[in-house]
């Protein structure tokens, strides 16, 4: 079975989420282990991707993926206790 180029750029795409997502983990648990609060990770994690994204795309491009980001919210993709069907 050949697998078509959409199919293999979308797992390079999964596979470089996966070690993103690695990457952001291990900077959450040293930002823990020296004793910077959850809460204030977490908002550094975030001004830091607002201002590279709107670097890279513009305010319009920023605000676009906020919204992508809110409807996955409200979807519960992020929720810790989400079951996947």
């Amino acid at each position: 079975m050949q697998t078509s180029r959409n199919e293999i750029q979308d797992m390079i795409v999964h596979e470089k989420m996966q070690v993103a997502l690695e990457h952001q983990n291990e900077a959450w648990a040293d930002g823990m282990a020296d004793g910077i609060e959850p809460e204030i990770i977490a908002d550094a994690a975030i001004a830091l991707a607002m201002r590279e994204t709107i670097r890279m795309h513009g305010e319009a491009g920023a605000e676009a993926m906020l919204e992508s980001l809110r409807q996955r919210m409200l979807e519960g993709e992020f929720s810790p206790h989400r079951i996947i069907q």
